[in-house]
């Protein structure tokens, strides 16, 4: 299988962006190596910041991008509002006036800007004189500025939109989306659209909005990602909230996204704030700066669209860092964010453009691979036999021994049983050698093992498969939030957690019973804590209950009535004397996670339950079926339609037989995900995810990164071995190339001497090449 790429292309990307059905591993788009130019992963660079003679230093304006263009439109210097339209050239990092002819809008703050087909429009925003302090006002007028002929002209349109400024604004659909801001007297959170197609016809419509929508808002962010609008924070009052709330176009819905999933201990959300920005980029969001409780905090946050969590981005070691800053502007260029201006500290206006440099890796499929392997129940090599009705859930032995001490211990004792079991009725049948086998397709015998069955009479099915769940994905499915029927399940789910010892399955749900107590389930949550004996959540409730806010309403409930005498009782007392409120100082313990495990499982936790030997070059390595296929199509396909009868398969990449290091690498990314290794390694598994079938090309675009970027004098020898097994002639010649223009401190390392002939012939080919005639003759000179 000829695997390496045969072209060498001179274009400056930091990693790939590809287009992925996520749903089939064949359709991974195959990636070329690039050498040179490379801007690293998550590095802030500051770029030439905006001359005065150009443009004011500003905040409060709006940045668009267009082509490999930021547009700057109005915004105030401190003194006075601008409408001047400056234009910075990402390739060239110029800054120039836009050319412009017509009536621009008129000085402005607080405006939206977006780009619709090759033109801009700018809406609503703050006018007036905020030096002498008169004739300000908000407006709701709409203007269009075309790139090309750089013409300024007004939309006249019909209808009631109400003036405002600080708003948020996009595009979608061909329609401009108006959510939010603030008329001069509230806050307000309508939303209204119009068509940008055609000037004559188009008119404001205000959208009917359901679901859980935003408090009234302004001086907050929006952004479009995977279809959906996505608003985060802003100024609202009292009821100001770090809350992620997001708009589905098609339904007009809002829906807060929740938190609850989110363990002590893992990246929360960003603090409330204001005037900051957020953009979108691939299926991230990223919110960058603004006024969070009287800081300027200067973290980029990125939130991830697929897994609903945050994490803060550690920048690159050699990061110009931003300093912190509100109602600066921020927009993107191919996998760049871009940010200009805002008021920094002690009110002063910027005129910096600072660059952040995006990574753009297919995501992780871990916890889908190991979630659809327990949807499917291909494989399953283990029968749970669960409580008094004796009913029975599939499952596989190596994710639920990796995860659960507790279910390992139970299993581990099965095991024995059925082999004291088997050794019984062969020393009985010992003349039945052939049962339990049967013939494969080819007519030859195949052993299937019996499944192994393991009885626990504490679980019942439904909270004991939603326990399963969360062994193999690391998160639960949560039910209709609020619900009594499905807190009631959770907590039974709970209970388990607290029998089979798993902190972080207690963690999540505590969490998601916490978060959906309310004044209709309270006391039915509170009834059952207490018959299960889950005291810290009876804790919960009775707090809840007692709250002045609560307290009344729920004593005048049916339910109160039927409670017990004892609940009763404990209420009564707790809202005539609180108990005093215990600080805690020790950590959470928040249990281990699925990397965690299925790391220390590949590392030898997991080594008694192999049922599988990988031969590398005749060297045998024990693993597990479940774990592969669950992975791998390719292992997946083998194990579904032959395995072998020996139980052993032979490892290579195509007709390339991997190193040891790079095979042990790529069992790395199948257990757990882990994408680190030398890059001689990235040049063995640069095809893998095609051979192997993994479900995108996540370790690909590693391999591809990790060569491009870390091909140094200290490993390009190993790098040139590798290269010259797997038949990598662009990567060849790029390391030759480095050898013969580093000759001098190459030629001190160690690994020279034990280079194969043909390879030493190779490079004194290239240094025989590289040589000029003018330095042969003072060669032959000096001879």
């Amino acid at each position: 299988m000829s695997w390496f790429p045969g072209a060498m292309s001179c274009k400056s990307k930091v990693a790939p962006s590809v287009d992925f059905d996520h749903s089939c591993s064949d359709s991974v788009e195959y990636l070329t190596l690039n050498f040179g130019p490379f801007e690293t992963v998550h590095r802030w660079r500051r770029l030439p910041p905006c001359d005065e003679f150009v443009g004011a230093r500003r905040s409060k304006h709006t940045v668009v991008a267009y082509r490999d263009a930021i547009y700057v439109f109005g915004g105030d210097n401190g003194k006075n509002m601008l409408n001047d339209l400056l234009r910075f050239d990402v390739k060239d990092c110029s800054w120039c006036r836009a050319f412009t002819t017509g009536t621009p809008p008129a000085p402005r703050y607080h405006h939206s800007a977006v780009v619709y087909g090759s033109s801009m429009f700018v809406f609503g925003g703050y006018t007036g004189d905020i030096y002498s302090n008169s004739n300000l006002k908000n407006k709701n007028d709409l203007f269009e500025y075309k790139f090309a002929t750089g013409q300024w002209t007004e939309w006249k349109v019909e209808g009631r939109l109400v003036a405002r400024s600080a708003h948020g604004a996009t595009v979608y659909n061909d329609k401009l989306w108006i959510f939010a801001g603030y008329d001069g007297n509230a806050r307000l959170n309508d939303m209204w659209t119009i068509s940008l197609q055609d000037r004559e016809q188009a008119y404001w419509e205000e959208i009917e909005q359901s679901g859980e929508i935003p408090p009234s808002c302004c001086n907050f962010p929006v952004a479009v990602c995977q279809d959906k609008m996505f608003v985060f924070s802003g100024q609202s009052g009292a009821k100001i909230t770090n809350n992620l709330f997001q708009f589905e176009f098609k339904g007009h819905i809002w829906t807060r996204i929740p938190t609850e999933h989110l363990l002590r201990g893992s990246p929360p959300p960003p603090q409330r704030r204001y005037g900051h920005t957020m953009v979108a980029f691939d299926r991230h969001l990223y919110v960058f700066g603004g006024a969070a409780d009287n800081t300027l905090p200067n973290e980029l946050h990125c939130y991830d669209v697929d897994s609903q969590t945050w994490e803060v981005i550690q920048a690159s070691t050699d990061s110009e860092m931003p300093s912190g800053r509100l109602f600066h502007a921020a927009a993107v260029i191919h996998d760049a964010m871009y940010i200009f201006g805002g008021t920094v500290d002690n009110n002063v206006r910027s005129g910096e453009m600072y660059r952040f440099q995006f990574s753009c890796y297919p995501k992780c499929t871990l916890h889908e691979d190991y979630g659809k392997l327990w949807e499917n129940r291909q494989f399953c090599d283990v029968e749970f036999i669960l409580g008094e009705r004796e009913e029975k859930v599939l499952g596989h032995i190596a994710i639920v021994t990796a995860r659960c001490k507790w279910l390992r211990k139970k299993i581990l004792q099965a095991r024995d049983r059925q082999k004291q079991k088997s050794k019984l009725e062969c020393n009985e049948e010992s003349d039945e050698s052939g049962s339990g086998s049967q013939k494969d397709s080819s007519g030859r015998s195949s052993r299937v093992p019996p499944l192994l069955e393991v009885s626990i009479r504490e679980a019942d099915a439904q909270p004991f498969e939603v326990l399963m769940q969360f062994l193999y994905t690391d998160k639960i499915q949560y039910p209709r939030r609020g619900h009594v029927q499905d807190v009631l399940l959770i907590m039974d789910v709970y209970k388990l957690a607290l029998s089979f010892k798993l902190s972080r399955l207690e963690q999540l749900c505590v969490q998601y019973i916490e978060a959906s107590v309310d004044l209709q389930n309270v006391l039915s949550v509170c009834e059952n804590a207490n018959k299960l004996q889950l005291d810290q959540l009876k804790e919960h409730c009775l707090n809840f209950v007692v709250k002045e806010s609560h307290f009344n309403q729920v004593i005048m409930t049916k339910e109160f009535e039927h409670l017990s005498t004892l609940l009763i009782v404990e209420i009564v007392r707790r809202k005539q004397q609180p108990p005093p409120r215990v600080y805690s100082d020790l950590p959470v313990d928040i249990g281990t996670s699925l990397v965690q495990d299925m790391k220390a499982y590949l590392e030898g936790a997991g080594h008694e339950f192999c049922d599988i030997i990988l031969l590398l070059d005749g060297h045998p390595r024990p693993a597990h079926k479940a774990i592969l296929a669950a992975r791998s199509s390719y292992f997946e396909a083998m194990f579904r339609s032959f395995m072998p009868e020996d139980g052993q398969v032979n490892i290579s990449i195509g007709e390339m037989v991997p190193s040891t290091q790079a095979f042990e690498s790529m069992l790395r990314y199948i257990y757990y995900g882990d994408v680190n290794m030398p890059p001689e390694d990235s040049l063995y598994l640069f095809a893998a995810p095609y051979y192997y079938g993994f479900s995108n090309n996540r370790l690909q675009a590693y391999c591809k990164q990790n060569l491009e970027m870390n091909v140094t004098v200290e490993n390009v020898l190993q790098i040139l071995e590798a290269a010259d097994k797997t038949q990598a002639l662009d990567m060849k010649k790029h390391c030759l190339h480095i050898i013969v223009h580093q000759f001098t401190k190459v030629s001190k390392l160690p690994n020279l001497r034990s280079l194969s002939q043909p390879l030493l012939l190779d490079i004194i080919d290239s240094l025989a090449s590289h040589i000029s005639d003018k330095q042969c003759t003072e060669m032959s000179s000096d001879i």
